[in-house]
């Protein structure tokens, strides 16, 4: 008899992961191959929310630090299966570059807004100001 895989978000399961394995909780790099891994080792979730899972894991800012400065990879037992190599070093360099880059651009932004947000609500008191002070002064 097979059981019907757990509906559960890929945020919620990338929780249970980190629980249950400290490669997830370290951010340490992970093994290649092991989504397949994880979908052996647990039926009770959607292959699709694994991967889901993963990428949200492996596109996450702790995860290119580690990967940019990381020598090997990792199972999920914790034990070194792999090398992590230059290239794939000198990625996750670039990522994290991209992702500080888009946070300022980000932060930038918001700052604007809120400077223009400021400024239109100055106008809009001023305005009120002007309107009440010739309201009461008929011709």
């Amino acid at each position: 008899m097979t059981s019907t895989p757990q509906a559960i978000s890929p945020r919620e399961l990338l929780k249970i992961l980190s629980a249950k394995y400290s490669v997830f909780r370290e951010w340490q790099p992970l093994a290649i191959g092991i989504d397949k891994q994880l979908i052996a080792q647990h039926p009770e979730f959607a292959a699709k929310h694994i991967r889901t899972a993963l990428l949200i894991h492996t596109r996450a800012l702790p995860y290119f630090r580690n990967m940019a400065k990381a020598a090997t990879r990792f199972g999920l037992d914790g034990v070194a299966t792999g090398e992590v190599t230059e290239q794939q070093r000198a990625h996750a360099a670039e990522q994290i570059k991209e992702i500080q880059r888009k946070r300022n651009e980000a932060r930038r932004t918001a700052e604007e807004a809120e400077k223009a947000r400021k400024a239109e609500e100055l106008r809009q008191q001023k305005l009120q100001m002007l309107v009440s002070k010739f309201k009461g002064n008929p011709d």
